[in-house]
């Protein structure tokens, strides 16, 4: 098997054994970004310099045979809306186009710490506001399986980026499906942890209430390997939760005899493309015939998801983004007459047209004539939303979804209607309005040859019991497997 599909067990085996030194890994890597690349625009920046010292470290390290870290060595992508010491973090705009930040993300941190190799930083929508990477001003990423789709969004550059075998796995962030959206639409796993379980400090924030980092890898279980990394509190976040994490490696095998999983009727109605709907079904049979307990549950709150979401997240993004004025860093306008007149050209030329679309949005929803009208009773129906998805909790141990309506479309194809590409997060908002966590794997093809992503739910903080059961259909198939041919 090439390098560049093995698992991450595989390459810290291979590292261990001397079969291959950290810095030729790299060097593996980084020339099938360079050879690739040009045509999928998954990364923004590459980091060749952190790169390769990391590398020689860890070199260091095993010819002194010392201990390493399952990551050790191994490089990953990060989402360049994720703060990375002396490395630009350019949330795909140009208002932080030249922003190099002075420390690192708790999360960049942890992969530090255990060697992991950061090998640049990858595309997304501009402050990632969006759901195909369309709108990154550093352009579209375009989707492994067909350059003519697109890669999903926010993270695309991070699914796009795994999917094409330019690195083994990413962290990507989701505020209302954009880790499980792309991984889906480029056939790949992608975890959203539960909202607390991992650090947002260091995250440039979209919308704090709703947003969380999370790992998008081959597999189930390299995912698992990077949520031990970067899951805990943190005392620079006060939203992560003081939660004794697992161990979610060494919980990621066993059968799945008497698992009770949840099919939500709503999720299978008009609207789903036929080819997810045969594929998903076909996964549902699979785990009733290895002893899963299928039972049948309504959400009745999910017609409520999208508007509640596109309420609250821009409302969130407009006070976030008020930070971004041409003052203290970041983009700022040329010709200016006074500070008004800096603030307002700043603004205008430094974001693109999603971005001023949802502050608009947002700031209009939090003004004293709306507030109550729509903020406020947006809140009080996420909360509906909670208490029915924690409810049914009661009564299944997870709840299996499709991740997207249809499969990747065509770049293009809903840039210019807004509603249209809101409406195609309506399988995962939900998650992020409750705080619970969700993974997208692989379940199928279409006979277009793109991949259909499988959602799995689980209620707070039980990511290991997504894992378990992500994991157990990826050791009977191998849709997981599956490399798109580049050219």
């Amino acid at each position: 098997m090439e390098i560049i599909n093995k698992s991450i067990k595989e390459l810290n085996e291979l590292l261990i054994k001397k079969e291959i030194k950290a810095v030729e890994l790299l060097e593996e890597f980084l020339k099938r970004i360079e050879q690739y690349d040009k045509k999928i625009n998954s990364f923004i920046t590459i980091s060749k310099e952190e790169a390769y010292q990391t590398a020689r470290e860890v070199d260091k390290l095993l010819e002194k045979k010392e201990q390493i870290n399952l990551i050790s060595g191994i490089p990953i992508g990060i989402k360049d809306n994720i703060c990375t010491k002396n490395i630009k973090t350019t949330c795909a705009s140009k208002m932080l186009s030249n922003f190099i930040p002075p420390y690192d993300a708790t999360v960049i941190k942890k992969i530090k710490e255990q060697k992991g190799i950061i090998i640049g930083k990858t595309n997304l929508d501009e402050f990632a506001m969006g759901s195909s990477t369309e709108t990154s001003y550093f352009g579209v990423t375009k989707n492994p399986f067909n350059y003519e789709c697109i890669a999903g969004g926010s993270s695309g550059g991070s699914a796009a980026a795994v999917s094409a075998r330019f690195v083994p796995y990413t962290l990507g962030s989701d505020t209302g499906g954009s880790i499980r959206q792309p991984a889906a639409l480029c056939g790949v796993s992608g975890l959203k942890p539960s909202y607390g379980l991992v650090s947002r400090y260091g995250l440039i924030a979209y919308a704090s209430s709703l947003d969380q980092i999370g790992p998008i890898a081959k597999s189930a279980e390299d995912c698992a390997i990077l949520l031990d990394v970067i899951a805990g509190k943190d005392e620079f976040d006060s939203t992560s939760v003081n939660f004794k994490k697992d161990n979610y490696l060494a919980k990621i095998n066993g059968d799945i005899k008497g698992i009770k999983i949840g099919i939500p009727r709503e999720f299978f109605q008009e609207g789903l493309n036929d080819e997810i709907k045969i594929n998903i079904e076909n996964t549902i049979k699979f785990f009733e015939k290895e002893g899963g307990i299928i039972k049948d549950i309504s959400l009745t709150m999910n017609e409520y998801v999208v508007a509640t979401y596109y309420i609250l997240a821009p409302a969130e993004a407009s006070s976030n983004l008020a930070r971004y004025d041409g003052v203290k860093y970041g983009y700022r306008t040329e010709k200016y007459e006074n500070l008004i007149d800096m603030y307002e050209k700043t603004r205008a030329e430094g974001f693109g047209n999603e971005v001023k679309r949802r502050i608009m949005l947002g700031t209009y929803t939090l003004s004293a004539g709306y507030y109550d009208a729509y903020y406020k009773k947006a809140q009080q129906v996420r909360s509906l939303i909670r208490n029915e998805l924690i409810k049914k909790f009661e009564e299944v141990d997870v709840i299996i979804a499709p991740t997207t309506p249809t499969p990747a479309f065509k770049i293009g194809e809903k840039i210019n209607n807004p509603l249209e590409m809101y409406l195609f997060d309506i399988y995962t908002l939900s998650v992020n309005l409750a705080g619970i966590c969700a993974i997208s794997i692989p379940c199928g093809f279409t006979k277009d040859n793109l991949p259909c992503g499988l959602q799995i739910i689980g209620n707070a903080f039980e990511e290991a019991k997504i894992l378990k059961l992500a994991h157990y259909f990826q050791q009977q198939t191998d849709y997981h497997k599956k490399i798109p041919f580049l050219k």
